[in-house]
């Protein structure tokens, strides 16, 4: 048996399919075409977010019984179209949560005090303080959309900060988030206009996707900052430039973008100094892609070897 690998999976995955006597076969990012000419060896896959698994290429895909996203989100995946294909899709749901709330409250500091923007002020060999002058976070409130694993380790966080946590999901329940000391909304409109700072884990699906739009955003609270680690495309990114341009959001903090990695294609580049943008690192750290490797590729030799898998995103019937 054989299983791909692409998307820079951590090395360890090598070394767990080898040991399981199955052969890996690690191979760079591929478009649609390049993949289709090849998935059909294998009878499985791991991968990150950057190839993408589609009808076409699964139709290509006779041999494959598993996919494996090292991370969380699926959304490069037709999930549906791998269940009618009876193909097991799986996720690593833990091992990126620590990574990615670490990155967000890291991006919630940077665009509070304009950390990137006075970085490259002090390169070019300008020592001016006058015109990066921040906020703090302390007694600020946080509107948290999205309580999952990511959305409350996130609030956990910025609670130690001092932050006033306010929470969005209408799948939560009101006891999880007031045994926390946090406050649920039951409806968005209302968090918006009270959060000084707005941050987003939910996953991309079709309730989600322009969850702040332009007709919402205007709803936020005047001089609020928007954070963004979640996918692209949840926060629309034509309201953002718009918004971000008029003033009435302060700055934002995006590492995740609708179309990556074509970046100048974003109507947001370059349109804002308030703005900090980053290359989708919310899971790169070490830490984080060694557990989402080691949990992905055991579940895949669990797979293969007629084992049911321990996180499945699908049902197979």
């Amino acid at each position: 048996m054989k299983v791909l690998l692409v998307d820079h999976v951590n090395a360890i995955a090598e070394d767990i399919l080898k040991k399981a006597g199955i052969e890996p076969v690690v191979k760079k990012t591929m478009p649609e075409d390049e993949l289709c000419k090849v998935i059909g060896e294998y009878d499985g896959i791991i991968l990150r977010n950057h190839t993408h698994l589609t009808k076409k290429v699964l139709d290509c895909a006779v041999k494959l019984k598993v996919i494996a996203r090292a991370g969380v989100g699926v959304d490069n995946i037709d999930v549906d179209y791998a269940s009618q294909k009876r193909i097991w899709v799986i996720n690593s749901p833990d091992g990126n949560t620590e990574a990615t709330a670490e990155h967000t409250i890291a991006m919630i500091l940077a665009v509070s005090r304009k950390i990137p923007q006075a970085y490259e002020k002090l390169k070019s060999g300008i020592f001016d303080r006058t015109q990066f002058v921040g906020n703090e976070l302390y007694g600020k409130n946080l509107g948290v959309i999205g309580f999952g694993k990511i959305g409350s380790r996130v609030a956990e966080i910025a609670n130690v900060l001092g932050m006033n946590v306010l929470v969005f999901d209408p799948f939560a329940s009101v006891d999880k988030i007031n045994s926390a000391g946090y406050k649920k909304f039951e409806y968005l409109d209302e968090l918006l206009k009270i959060s000084d700072y707005i941050t987003v884990h939910v996953p991309k699906n079709k309730e989600t996707i322009n969850l702040i739009n332009k007709e919402n955003i205007y709803n936020i609270k005047k001089g609020a900052k928007i954070i963004n680690c979640a996918r692209g495309g949840i926060v629309n990114e034509e309201a953002l430039k718009e918004a971000l341009n008029s003033g009435h959001i302060s700055g934002a903090a995006l590492d995740v973008f609708v179309d990556e990695p074509n970046i100048k294609d974003s109507p947001l580049f370059g349109c804002s100094d308030s703005l900090v943008m980053v290359p989708h690192l919310g899971a790169s750290t070490i830490e984080a892609q060694i557990k989402v490797a080691k949990d992905t590729a055991e579940q895949v030799a669990d797979v293969l070897s007629g084992k049911q898998p321990c996180t499945p995103v699908n049902k197979i019937i």
